[in-house]
């Protein structure tokens, strides 16, 4: 029988744009331009004969047609995935490509990763520090990131949403400052830094205070580098391990997963 010509480039396109309802968030998903997005839904368009989307004072709505083939296509678009995975299954079933950030990774994830290791000897880890690699292009198995929630990824939390103020023993009265934790009202940073990890460090090394993960610097705390000034209270991020759902479905995955929640 003779398969009918699919244009998967834009049907992934188009998926993007109705995921979102926005050609801006779609191309920020696919790293293209709104124009791009544009061009690839028009052309499919063109192709099916039908329209696909309208736009209206509220914004990009999907058209009845638009919205009848999202269900199929969404479960194609996991069987193609699932059956890449089954593929490499064979080949990649020892080796695990993890995506963490760096400090996270020298705290938490590094000595967790050693028992596993020893619990699974021949085990292989390829570490990437970008926590937000596409999963793709990094032939990725899972990532944490530190994150309000899983986002449109399957997910589990490592622990609690959990926020501690801490100093080292001595330190000054002023605060160290990084993106991922808003200071209070009207405090004024007299270190300023990119990340979590730079945050501890700083902390560590007595230059202020800084709010922190309470995972990133419970083993800090534990051996006295720093003390709790505040804390620990709730807070909105934690540390999320994510992973599209067709690595989820992995039977490494799942150890993987399994030996770090329970650990």
């Amino acid at each position: 029988m003779k398969r009918t010509h699919l244009p998967l480039n834009a049907l992934r396109v188009y998926d993007a744009a109705a995921r979102h309802l926005s050609f801006t968030r779609a191309a920020d998903e696919l790293a293209v331009t709104p124009a791009a997005v544009g061009q690839q839904i028009r052309a499919l368009e063109d192709h099916l004969g039908t329209v696909l989307f309208r736009r209206t004072s509220k914004g990009l709505e999907l058209t009845e047609e638009g919205l009848a083939g999202l269900d199929a296509l969404r479960e194609g678009f996991l069987k193609f995935e699932e059956s890449v995975q089954s593929m490499q299954a064979g080949q990649a079933s020892d080796r695990y490509t993890i995506a963490a950030p760096r400090e996270f990774y020298a705290q938490w994830l590094a000595p967790r990763l050693a028992d596993f290791r020893a619990a699974n000897p021949g085990i292989r880890f390829q570490l990437v520090e970008n926590e937000n690699a596409d999963f793709t292009e990094a032939n990725l198995d899972v990532a944490i990131r530190l994150v309000d929630g899983p986002g449109e990824l399957e997910g589990v939390e490592l622990a609690p949403a959990r926020r501690v103020v801490v100093a080292k023993q001595g330190a000054p009265d002023e605060w160290i400052d990084w993106p991922g934790a808003p200071l209070p009202e009207g405090a004024q940073p007299t270190v300023q830094v990119g990340n979590a990890g730079q945050a501890l460090s700083s902390a560590v090394a007595g230059m202020g205070k800084a709010i922190l993960p309470y995972l990133l610097v419970e083993e800090s705390i534990e051996a006295g580098k720093v003390a709790v000034l505040e804390g620990p209270d709730e807070g909105r991020r934690a540390y999320w391990l994510v992973a599209p759902l067709p690595q989820w479905r992995q039977k490494k995955v799942k150890a993987l997963v399994g030996f770090l929640t329970e650990a």
